[in-house]
């Protein structure tokens, strides 16, 4: 860092290249050169490869913000990239980085997904790649455990504000006090209308405690008022008195409250119904609120604002006086309003708790009503994201009112499907533990947030949770709401995913069709809501290997939904879902062409309207990069299962279904690679787990080891593949029948096993067995017949019945077509004489 030496010769006064985010530079801003001086300094004389963020510390109010700012606006000369993100809220901080992507000619999220971006941003600014001479501000980072992870080290600087006086035990600190007596006065000096003697200045400082937030309100009020100094110190010392026995805010002067009593009184006075805005924003939380919550049409219920949210002209009036008299921060661009957290705070204490109530109450219901109607659709996520951030600070779980249980509910199904299923959980088991006591057990809004947790447990793969979860919660609806009702028919739906969890696939494609002439009473046929119901049971005739009418189903289905999606942009993600069920299902029918042109759409599609890293987006990225295995595009099919397993694995963690899944995909991709005991390790390794989610004898826990089994006999080991095939062999009939694809890939592999030990009668037993069922299943044509056909000429061969291995082997030549010519790569297995293996990979639940 010592070529970022900020020593005092002079530099062009130049913005750098890039200036992302950083605040305008307050016009009054005065004294704090000593800060600014050490700030520089200590920056500067930093010369460890790893060196220390600067951290400035300091009570709300005493211009810590104001202080960066003036930093990054006074040195910009010094640097080529200058980006200021809002550190409130650690769970954006990976998105905040990953926005600066484009600037440092990195991919965007868009296309790598938000926490593979926010890694390579952080990546490169340690690198210095393309800028060595950069600064990024962390604002009001409060909590140093959650914050450190996304800082940089080495190129650069950094400055983090907070009012946490704990990031001395991590860095480098400047603690920022109040003024010193000469600032104020200066201060006051250019923010106040009218020239006062220093001794009024000096007084005044004197009664606001040298506090730049009291200093700037007072000098709001005087400006908005037209009042002198000597009156303002007289209204001051008045309204004091008056508060001697207020609750103020700890660790403040008296006089900030008094201040801040006087600035609302000077906006009562000027714009009364402004008042009534400022309170319910002190039940917001401290990060902006969106404006549109204080729309016509959001009043009903909240009678103090009706005034303002039917009249615009009024409202904007408003928001315009509270910012003058610094009490609130528009930005107009953003659509938003912010309070200081100080504010926020004294406008609550002044309140009796009956109140309080009451504007919680009126916030709650501004929240409800401005949020969109259908959380489904992606477009509206950010404005449920807005809205959600004002949830937790506001009390919202408290309410009793059905507006906004029902808006909860939306909260709820908002993070299912943006893929934040930690934090719907966790909101629900917030919900329910205030919900329980109070609306009862059996409330139709408790079943209904039940319901949504055994989703969300099932979408993070704690399987049996659901399960039992969802079975206690489907007797109990039975028990109180009416059959074929909403509820109860999106529960059914629920029910039905569980079964598929625990390997039940046919008790679960059985309630799916059961349930589906309920579902077209209530919601209409072809219904987005009926179409979802329809993607379930197109995945149910998948999963019980009947794929052409899975394929069907899926085909109609998506057709249906993209009509839809294109007339009312509703339905994106169920879309999606339908589109790469449909390219699986025709890679499980064997056309791997199609099934990669369908899939790389898909996929494209999920980056372009979701997020790279979004839990749909990976799930169709790992069945792209299995589709192009299967045609042979090994290279562009190991790069990207090696990426979908790194960012499944960065969002779940390694115990996740589909971070196990990616594992299997990535595994079967380095064994047809040649690359066995990369293949193997993985193997082995990610099979110790499926038991744990799935079960000892969960069909995808058995397929999962067919996979073992043909990289034992790859690897060496034949015998010990087959007693591995033998053992899978019995227990998937037992559990799905002799007449499944994952039974009949097993005894096809075990075939194969026989044959490698010489046992080529019994190949050629199970063979025949096993083809002839294939034909009755899927018909002569499907590509795990044809694969059987084609082992099966080969044992035969061994054996030495050729006429009959001749005449097999050009049906299955005849039969692929076109597809030895184009090097379709069973069809050049066949022509070369080598033998087909088959492998698993298991698809979503």
């Amino acid at each position: 860092m010592s070529n970022l030496s900020l020593a005092a010769h002079a530099m062009p006064d130049r913005r750098p290249e890039i200036w992302a985010n950083v605040p305008e530079r307050n016009a009054n801003f005065t004294g704090r050169d000593d800060l600014l001086t050490e700030l520089r300094d200590g920056i500067g004389a930093v010369t460890a490869v790893l060196p220390q963020a600067q951290a400035i510390h300091g009570l709300g109010g005493v211009g810590k913000t104001q202080l960066a700012t003036e930093y990054a606006w006074r040195y910009r000369s010094h640097y080529d990239f200058v980006a200021w993100i809002s550190a409130d809220q650690t769970r954006l901080l990976p998105a905040a980085l990953a926005a600066l992507a484009p600037s440092l000619k990195l991919l965007p999220s868009s296309t790598t997904g938000i926490s593979a971006t926010a890694r390579a941003v952080k990546d490169a600014l340690e690198r210095g790649e393309p800028y060595r001479r950069w600064l990024l501000v962390f604002d009001n980072a409060e909590e140093p455990e959650e914050i450190r992870e996304f800082i940089p080290r080495g190129a650069g600087h950094v400055l983090i504000t907070s009012r946490n006086p704990r990031w001395d035990d991590y860095e480098k600190t400047i603690r920022v006090d109040v003024f010193r007596r000469s600032e104020s006065v200066e201060f006051l000096g250019k923010r106040l209308p009218r020239a006062a003697q220093e001794s009024v200045t000096d007084l005044l400082a004197t009664k606001l405690g040298d506090l730049p937030l009291a200093l700037e309100q007072a000098g709001a009020y005087q400006a908005q008022t037209g009042a002198t100094a000597e009156e303002y110190i007289e209204l001051l010392e008045e309204q004091t008195s008056r508060l001697l026995d207020f609750n103020r805010a700890p660790g403040y002067p008296m006089s900030m409250t008094a201040v801040w009593k006087l600035s609302v009184s000077g906006l009562e006075r000027k714009v009364p119904q402004a008042l009534e805005v400022l309170r319910c924003c002190a039940f917001f939380g401290p990060e902006p609120i969106p404006t549109s919550v204080f729309k016509r049409g959001r009043s009903e219920g909240a009678p103090r604002l009706q005034a303002v949210l039917s009249d615009p002209i009024l409202r904007d009036k408003i928001f315009g006086e509270l910012g003058r008299f610094a009490l609130t921060r528009l930005d107009a661009t953003a659509g938003t309003l912010q309070v200081h957290r100080l504010v926020q705070s004294l406008l609550e204490k002044e309140l009796t708790p009956d109140e309080r109530a009451a504007y919680r109450a009126d916030v709650h219901l501004l929240l409800a009503r401005a949020a969109p109607n259908d959380p489904d659709d992606s477009a509206r996520w950010p404005e449920f994201s807005a809205l959600f951030t004002h949830v937790g600070p506001s009390g919202l779980i408290l309410s009793q009112d059905p507006d906004v249980h029902a808006f909860a509910i939306k909260a709820i199904r908002y993070l299912y499907r943006a893929g934040n299923y930690e934090g719907a959980l966790a909101f629900i088991e917030q919900l329910l533990e205030r919900w329980n006591p109070v609306l009862g057990t059996m409330h139709p809004m408790v079943l209904s947030a039940r319901r949504h947790r055994g989703n969300v447990l099932r979408a993070l793969g704690r399987y049996a949770e659901a399960y039992h979860s969802n079975q206690l919660t489907f007797e109990e609806m039975r028990q109180v709401l009416p059959v074929e009702s909403e509820e109860w028919l999106w529960m059914s739906n629920s029910v039905g995913a569980d079964l598929r969890s625990r390997g039940d696939f046919r008790s679960a494609r059985k309630l799916d069709e059961d349930s589906e002439p309920a579902f077209i009473r209530y919601f209409a046929e072809d219904s987005l809501d009926h179409l979802r119901l329809r993607n379930s049971i197109a995945l149910d005739h998948a999963l019980t290997s009947d794929y052409e009418s899975a394929r069907e189903l899926h085909m109609a289905t998506y057709l249906r939904q993209e009509e839809i999606v294109q007339r009312t942009q509703a339905g994106k993600s169920s879309m999606l879902i339908s589109w790469n069920g449909l390219a699986r299902v025709v890679r499980l029918l064997g056309d791997y062409t199609e099934a990669c042109d369908l899939g790389e759409a898909a996929y494209a599609y999920a980056i372009r309207e979701f997020t790279a890293d979004h839990p749909n987006t990976l799930l169709a990225a790992k069945d792209l990069s299995i589709a192009r295995r299967r045609k042979g595009d090994l290279p562009e099919a190991l790069q990207l299962a090696g990426k979908t397993h790194e960012q499944f694995q960065q969002l779940f963690g390694e115990n996740h279904p589909d971070t196990m899944a990616a594992v299997i995909s990535l595994s079967n991709t380095l064994r047809t690679a040649g690359r066995l005991n990369e293949a193997f390790d993985l193997a082995s390794d990610v099979l110790a787990r499926y038991p744990v989610v799935f079960g000892e004898n969960h069909p995808y826990t058995l397929g999962c080891q067919i996979n073992l089994a043909l990289l034992y006999r790859l690897r060496g080991e034949p015998e010990r593949a087959r007693e591995l095939n033998q053992t899978i062999f019995t227990k998937l009939g037992e559990r799905l029948g002799a007449n499944h694809d994952y039974t009949l890939t097993c005894a096809h592999n075990l075939a194969s096993d026989l044959a490698e030990l010489g046992e080529h009668t019994e190949a050629v037993a199970l063979g025949r067995s096993s083809y002839q069922r294939l034909v009755d299943l899927f018909g002569a044509p499907h590509y795990m017949t044809l694969c059987c056909a084609a082992n099966l000429v080969l044992d035969l061969q061994a054996i030495g019945v050729q006429s009959e291995a001749v005449q097999l082997r050009d049906q299955v030549l005849d039969r692929y077509g076109e597809a030895v010519r184009m090097g379709h790569p069973d069809a050049t297995a066949v022509v070369n004489g080598v033998r087909i293996e088959f492998d698993f990979d298991p698809p979503p639940i």
